[in-house]
C-alpha cells in the first residue's frame, strides 16, 4: 500500500455521514448504495480506513514537546500540558487534527469517528453480495486497526466505552465506560481474531516490493499485542498490583517473545540510517509503518531545520531537544555521564565526562539523534555559540535566526541525508515507523525483568546497545540500579518516537522526572583565544499534577452522554 488515495478518502467520508434522507441516486458523487456493491470502491473505503493511523510528523510538533525530551518555544496547543493548565475544558487543544500544537494527543473524536467507519465495514462484509478475492484479508486489517485505534484511546483515557456497531445519525445514545482490563480483552480479541486468518489471506508480513507493504499483518498484530500487555502490566494500569503481578507480566513476555522467536526480523545495522531510509526501502527492523509516497509526503525536515537547511522559512524553534536528554545520553564507555542521588544531579566520575567538551566520547546515538555546537550535518559545520563580546555568533546560534532553538539542539533522528533535497517544494517519503524491533526487545527485556529473570533482561537490552557500538551493561547491575538502566535504555533508542511520554506515566514517574525544568546548553566562545564555555541554562520550569497521568475526556463529550460517560479517573 504505497498512498492512501483521495477518492478512498471522499467515499470514506460520504459513506460515513450519509443518513439516506432521499432515496435518490446522486449523479455528482459516489453514493452510498453504490459503494458496497462495487468491490473496487470497497478497497477505496478500506484502504482509507488507515488515515485512522496519524504519524509523528504531524504539524510541526511531535509528541517530545509534551515530555522531557524536548522544549516547546512557540506558545502553539502543547503549552497546555508543560505549564500545568491542561483540563476537560481545554483537551481538544492537543487533538490529533490541530496542525499546530496538537501533538498526536487528544485522540476521543478521531478515533470513534474511525471507530464507526471500521465498525459500518465490517457490519457490510456480512450483507454484501459482491465477490471479493480479497475479503478475509480486508476483515482482518480491520479488525487490527480497530485494535491499534482502541489501544491509543486507553494509553490516553484508560478505560473507555467499547462500540461495536455502528448507529443511525439522530440516534439518542449514550455511552458509558468499559474497564481499562475490559478494553484489553477487546483489543486482544479483534487481534486474536485476526490472527486466526490463515496466512494466504493474511500474510505474517510483507517484503518491502510487494504491492501490500505498509498493510496491516500478522506480525504487527504481534507488535501490538506486545505494546498492549506491556502497558497493561504497568504501575498505572494494573491498579491492583501496583506494577507487580506477575501473571499480567508473564503475558507481556509472551507476547514479545512470540514475535522475537518469528526470527523474521533484525536490528538494522546502522542505527542512523534505520530511520532515514525512504519509504519502500528494505529495513530488516519495520514491522510496521506508515509509508509515503512523493505525491502523499510530508515537511518533517522542514519543520525540523532551520533557514540554512532548504533555504528560508525554517521553523527549527518548533523541535528543539533538551539539555536533560543530551545528559541522559552514556558515554561511549557504557557509564552514565551524570547520576542521580536524592533528586541531585551531579557528574559521575567513572565516566569521563567533560564538562567542556560535554559531546566529546559518547554514546553513537546520540550524534545520530541530535544536532549540537560542531556537528557537520549535510557538509555544513553547526555552530550554535554567541561571542563573548556579544558582537557577533556563530551561523547556527539561537541569535543568527529565530527559526534555531533557544536550548542550541536540532533534531537530526528523522532527518534526511544530503542525498535528499530538503526545501518547502520536496515531499520527504522517510515513513514514520509504528513498530520496530528494537522496541520489542526492549519490551521483552522489561517484561523479563519484572518477572525477575535479570539476565534475560541484560541479554536484550545488550543486544540494542551493541548495534550502537555501545558496551554490554555488566552483571553487577542488577535491582533498582538495572531498572534505571533500562528505562533509561528506552529513553535514548526510542527517543522522539512518542514513547517517552506514555513510558513516564505507565512506570509511575511522572511526578518525578516531568516536574523537573527543562535545560538547554549557553555557548560562549572567547573571541581572542577561540575556547568555548558550555553552561546549562534553565529555560522552562513545568507543572505536573497526578492528573496529568492521563487525558481528560472533553467536557462537551461528558455532557453529551448526561452523566453515564465517566471521566477519565485521575481526574474525577
Amino acid at each position: 500500500m504505497k498512498k492512501l488515495l483521495l477518492i478512498a478518502t471522499m467515499i470514506l467520508s460520504l459513506v460515513s455521514c450519509s443518513n439516506n434522507i432521499l432515496d435518490i441516486t446522486p449523479e455528482d458523487r459516489v453514493s452510498e448504495a453504490s459503494v458496497w456493491v462495487d468491490a473496487n470502491l470497497i478497497n477505496a473505503y478500506h484502504t482509507a480506513l488507515y488515515n485512522g493511523i496519524k504519524h509523528g510528523y504531524n504539524g510541526v510538533h511531535m509528541q517530545s514537546k509534551a515530555t522531557d525530551e524536548a522544549i516547546n518555544t512557540m506558545t502553539w496547543g502543547v503549552n497546555i500540558i508543560v505549564d500545568g493548565t491542561l483540563s476537560p475544558d481545554n483537551v481538544g487543544n492537543v487533538s490529533v487534527t490541530d496542525w499546530a500544537g496538537g501533538c498526536n494527543l487528544n485522540y476521543w473524536d478521531y478515533a470513534y469517528q474511525y471507530v464507526r467507519k471500521i465498525n459500518l465495514f465490517l457490519e457490510k462484509m456480512n450483507t454484501i453480495t459482491v465477490t471479493l478475492s480479497n475479503k478475509a484479508q480486508l476483515i482482518a486489517e480491520a479488525k487490527f486497526l480497530r485494535a491499534y485505534l482502541y489501544f491509543m484511546l486507553i494509553e490516553r483515557y484508560g478505560g473507555v466505552p467499547i462500540v461495536t456497531q455502528t448507529y443511525d445519525l439522530g440516534t439518542t445514545m449514550t455511552f458509558t465506560s468499559n474497564t481499562f482490563d475490559e478494553c484489553v480483552t477487546f483489543i486482544d480479541k479483534d487481534l486474536t481474531e485476526a490472527l486466526a486468518t490463515s496466512d494466504s489471506d493474511f500474510p505474517k508480513k510483507y517484503d518491502s516490493t510487494n504491492a501490500n507493504f505498509g498493510r496491516a499483518t500478522k506480525d504487527a498484530c504481534l507488535a501490538l499485542r506486545s505494546r498492549l500487555y506491556l502497558y497493561a502490566a504497568s504501575p498505572l494500569f494494573d491498579t491492583a498490583g501496583n506494577g507487580k503481578d506477575k501473571t499480567k507480566w508473564q503475558k507481556a513476555a509472551d507476547a514479545a517473545k512470540a514475535l522475537i522467536d518469528r526470527n523474521a526480523y533484525t536490528l538494522y545495522p546502522d542505527y542512523r540510517k534505520c530511520f532515514v531510509l525512504a519509504s519502500g526501502a528494505a529495513n530488516s527492523e519495520v514491522i510496521f509503518s506508515r509509508n509515503f509516497t512523493v505525491n502523499n509526503g510530508h515537511n518533517a525536515p522542514m519543520y525540523n531545520l532551520g533557514r540554512r537547511f532548504g533555504g528560508y522559512g525554517g521553523f527549527s524553534a518548533s523541535n528543539g531537544p533538551s539539555q536533560n536528554l543530551v545528559d541522559d545520553y552514556d558515554m561511549a564507555n557504557g557509564e552514565p555521564a551524570f547520576i542521580w542521588t536524592n533528586g541531585v544531579k551531579t557528574i559521575n566520575p567513572a565516566s569521563g565526562y567533560d564538562p567542556q567538551h560535554p559531546y566529546w566520547n559518547r554514546d553513537p546515538r546520540f550524534d545520530a539523534s541530535i544536532i549540537h555546537d560542531s556537528t557537520v550535518y549535510r557538509g555544513q559545520l553547526n555552530e550554535m555559540w554567541v561571542a563573548s563580546d556579544t558582537k557577533t555568533w556563530g551561523y547556527d546560534s539561537y541569535k543568527q535566526s529565530s527559526d534555531n532553538p533557544r536550548g542550541n539542539y536540532i533534531i537530526k533522528k528523522f532527518m534526511p541525508d544530503a542525498d535528499i533535497q530538503i526545501d518547502w517544494n520536496t515531499t520527504c517519503t522517510i515513513p514514520w515507523i509504528i513498530f520496530r524491533l528494537g522496541e520489542i526487545y526492549l519490551n521483552y527485556a522489561e517484561a523479563e525483568f519484572n518477572l525477575g529473570d535479570e539476565v534475560e533482561c541484560r541479554k536484550y537490552i545488550n543486544l540494542v546497545r551493541a548495534r550502537a557500538g555501545m558496551p554490554d551493561l555488566p552483571s553487577t547491575v542488577t535491582g533498582e540500579t538495572l531498572r534505571t538502566r533500562l528505562y533509561n535504555e528506552r529513553r535514548i533508542e526510542l527517543a522522539f518516537e512518542e514513547h517517552r511520554y506514555w513510558d513516564v506515566r505507565r512506570w509511575k514517574i511522572m511526578m518525578d522526572v516531568e516536574n523537573r525544568p527543562l535545560y538547554g546548553m549557553d555557548v560562549v566562545k572567547d573571541v581572542n583565544t577561540g575556547v568555548k564555555t558550555y553552561t546549562p541554562v534553565l529555560l522552562l520550569k513545568r507543572t505536573f499534577t497526578e492528573k496529568n497521568y492521563l487525558l481528560p475526556i472533553q467536557t462537551n463529550e461528558i455532557k453529551k452522554n448526561k452523566g453515564t460517560l465517566l471521566q477519565s479517573v485521575t481526574w474525577r
